[in-house]
């Protein structure tokens, strides 16, 4: 069973974006824009881990936390674009386990997400092989197939095409896609990404020129293909 993560941020972008990254991710989302509201879908859902942005509107972070500590101790991770130090140990002292700085990468905060869940005793599904259409992907051996063939990938290729094939149909962008393949720390260009698929395509596709598993979603991104 999925486990469950209650995103509280008053900014709506944010919140379906972050709906969107962990659902593909083999989670379950649920959301609120601020404590308040977020105190009841708590009661209700009953997450196994609470993402916390500390300033809003109507009920900040810091009183959602003084409040739900009395009620649960599932996990929470704080998200701040604050950067003082007494902030986070304020939040850390209410007793979150985790705090995230704003700007952020999605990439990280689902490390942060996984580490914490692992501390907790909560270790959240993921799935090591990966099946869509012809090709099949394990992560575990680190081996991919098209139909009964197998292919040889670089790490940035593997990781690209892992990235893809765990959410097929849905459209990731260039930059979602670089942090996946780069990860966090990575200064690159968007277009790093148009060159990992050509090559990508090359290996996996029956025709490159015309691909019928990485699809490009003009002015977008790529996605791959349901079918």
């Amino acid at each position: 069973m999925p486990k469950t993560i209650l995103v509280i941020d008053d900014e709506e972008r944010l919140r379906s974006l972050l709906d969107a990254y962990f659902s593909q991710q083999g989670f379950r989302v649920v959301t609120a824009a601020d404590g308040r509201e977020a105190l009841g879908v708590a009661r209700q859902e009953h997450p196994d881990i609470v993402i916390l942005d500390l300033m809003m509107p109507v009920m900040d972070g810091y009183e959602f936390m003084r409040l739900y500590r009395r009620e649960c101790e599932a996990p929470v991770i704080i998200l701040t674009a604050k950067v003082d130090d007494s902030d986070k140990v304020l939040g850390l002292e209410l007793g979150a386990d985790d705090y995230v700085t704003k700007p952020f990468s999605p990439r990280v905060l689902v490390a942060r997400v996984r580490a914490v869940l692992r501390r907790a005793g909560v270790v959240p599904p993921q799935a090591e092989v990966l099946r869509a259409a012809d090709v099949t992907l394990d992560r575990g051996r680190h081996v991919v197939c098209v139909g009964d063939a197998p292919v040889h990938l670089t790490p940035a290729e593997f990781d690209l095409l892992a990235a893809l094939m765990l959410a097929p149909g849905r459209v990731f962008t260039r930059t979602e896609l670089l942090d996946h393949v780069q990860g966090t720390d990575y200064d690159g260009y968007e277009r790093t990404i148009d060159v990992h698929v050509r090559n990508l395509r090359a290996k996996i596709e029956p025709d490159p020129r015309h691909p019928c598993y990485i699809e490009s979603v003009y002015g977008v991104g790529y996605r791959f293909c349901r079918e």
